[in-house]
């Protein structure tokens, strides 16, 4: 081969290489954006229906007594939905514990929240519409004659929430476990109950944006539901981590 030929040659090779190297590139930031969109968009979905029924449910005096485990049943249904996908937290406070426990990154946790938040909104004003096309009777804003008493009732049912979520979808023992969704559909149901004639039960931030949209909650009083939620899952992670180790 010629010292022409040889050059033309290597100056092809790298040329095609160069760009063989950066349309890879291009194909697996795609495909990671392919994926952070999925994921994305199951956080939307099921944050959506969790508000949606948790709206429809406990606005309907037929049915409010039931609306507990309306809301537990559907966020155990959109777990194993979602799980496989984006972990399925439907919550920005379990984000916030996920992220506590170093299972998300910063700009994941960030737009989870985001999507999450728009869920809920887009949740309550379809669900206030259907509830008044319906007949409903009209929506009654829960009354907080004890913001601590509200505050704390928020705190210790995001806690358990965020508890049981770390436990049963983030640790190397139950990797891969069937049960997952069931025990933390369990576990909203059970705080539900317990702390509804307290505070209204949101355990969860974005019902707190969608049920102030609604009118289920006071505007005002909008600072005790995302302390107490928020405070929840933040404990629960540093708790969590300090009795099972930050790589557990």
């Amino acid at each position: 081969m010629s010292l022409i030929n040889s050059v033309q040659y290597d100056k092809y090779f790298h040329n095609h290489f160069a760009v063989a190297i950066f349309t890879g590139k291009i194909q697996h930031f795609s495909k990671q954006n392919d994926f952070s969109m999925k994921k994305y968009s199951v956080e939307l979905i099921g944050t959506f229906f969790l508000v949606f029924t948790a709206v429809l449910t406990t606005n309907d005096p037929a049915i409010a007594h039931l609306a507990p485990f309306a809301i537990g049943a559907m966020y155990m249904a959109m777990i194993y939905a979602g799980s496989h996908i984006s972990g399925a937290h439907y919550n920005p406070a379990v984000t916030l514990a996920a992220f506590i426990r170093g299972k998300i990154e910063t700009a994941d946790a960030i737009v989870y929240i985001f999507f999450q938040i728009m869920g809920a909104a887009s949740a309550a004003a379809i669900g206030v519409y259907l509830h008044d096309c319906g007949g409903g009777a009209e929506i009654v804003m829960h009354a907080n004659p004890d913001p601590i008493g509200s505050f704390l009732a928020e705190f210790l049912g995001t806690f358990a929430l965020a508890y049981v979520f770390l436990n049963v979808s983030t640790t190397q023992t139950t990797a891969g476990n069937s049960f997952h969704g069931l025990a933390i559909g369990f576990a909203v149901t059970a705080a539900l109950y317990a702390i509804h004639n307290i505070s209204g039960g949101a355990i969860n931030p974005a019902v707190v944006v969608g049920g102030t949209i609604a009118g289920m909650f006071s505007g005002g009083d909008i600072w005790i539901y995302l302390a107490g939620t928020l405070g929840g899952g933040a404990a629960a992670a540093t708790v969590f981590s300090g009795v099972y180790g930050r790589e557990e």
